[in-house]
């Protein structure tokens, strides 16, 4: 698990806009299944981008911002989500049209 975060931290700390790509996929996912899931988890994402930008440019974070003890119940969060989130579209993309 800690590998796993230290890949994403790795990934969305420094470059927030990433964050916006699983966004925008949960986003596509929603609009065609219209699942709530789907939609929490494509909110929660834009959010955790906003909210990392705002940390890269240290406005929700005045001083040392190095430990990051706020991302571990994010993570782990958005992941479980994510998995979720990412079964039900593919679920719903494999239903035949009716």
């Amino acid at each position: 698990m800690s590998n796993t975060l230290q890949f994403l931290g790795g990934l969305f700390i420094p470059h927030p806009y990433l964050a916006l790509l699983p966004a925008i996929i949960f986003g596509a996912f929603y609009f065609k299944s219209k699942n709530t899931t789907i939609l929490v988890t494509a909110i929660l994402w834009l959010l955790y981008a906003i909210y990392e930008e705002l940390h890269l440019l240290r406005i929700v974070c005045s001083g040392e911002c190095n430990m990051r003890i706020d991302l571990l119940p994010i993570y782990p969060a958005l992941a479980v989500l994510s998995v979720i989130a990412l079964f039900l579209g593919i679920k719903n993309l494999a239903k035949p049209n009716s």
